[in-house]
């Protein structure tokens, strides 16, 4: 997921520079945890960092300090419940590659579908959270069973249990995960199987590419 997002996709694009800002905070936290026990360390990784600026350093700048704006009700849970389908979708392809293949996600209306909704908007993506999660070329979410499933694709089932608010909202629900070999090409440029041919770039790298030679 993270050289996608932070190779492929434009400078200032929105999933660049959240992954960015998302492992800029992590640092920060690792770094002001372990200052008290190795502080020369800290220090000089703090000092290092090419975004603070005439900073007093990590001993003079206070103590671990997360933003509210961090803990937004369902995100966990929503990030647990597609870990546990990845875990579904690496388990029935035997560790062959992921990005060989495409991932059909199938659940019912309810708590589970909205949680996943909200990682892809689209039904089908490759650009999108929940596909970054499952590693796949391409994830497609459904709430029922396509029609066109062939008959010998490898179905695995699960369940999710998920637990708001302190255990207030508690609902378990159960999901399949279908892995089918995806049929485009490798793009040369982020060597995902979303190309037309194996010498052409992808729709998302031929965007990139375009902005680029714009600027």
């Amino acid at each position: 997921p993270l050289p996608g997002r932070l190779y492929c996709e434009e400078e200032k694009d929105p999933k660049r520079r959240s992954c960015q800002t998302v492992l800029s905070e992590a640092l920060d936290v690792v770094v002001r945890s372990f200052a008290p026990i190795l502080p020369h360390l800290a220090e000089e990784v703090f000092q290092h960092l090419p975004y603070k600026k005439d900073s007093g350093g990590v001993f003079r700048t206070g103590w671990i300090n997360v933003s509210s704006a961090w803990k937004k009700p369902g995100i966990e849970e929503a990030i647990e419940g597609a870990c546990a389908m990845r875990d579904s979708f690496l388990g029935a392809i035997s560790g062959k590659n992921a990005l060989e293949y495409e991932v059909v996600i199938v659940i019912e209306p309810g708590l589970l579908f909205e949680l996943m909704e909200a990682l892809q908007a689209e039904e089908t993506s490759s650009v999108s959270q929940l596909n970054e999660i499952m590693m796949a070329s391409q994830t497609t979410l459904l709430s029922e069973l396509p029609k066109e499933t062939p008959a010998d694709a490898n179905i695995i089932k699960g369940t999710f249990l998920i637990n708001l608010e302190g255990g207030v909202i508690r609902e378990e629900s159960s999901y399949k995960v279908i892995a089918l070999p995806i049929a485009k090409a490798k793009c040369p440029r982020c060597r995902r199987y979303t190309s037309e041919s194996s010498s052409t770039l992808c729709p998302r790298c031929l965007k990139v590419m375009a902005g680029k030679g714009s600027t």
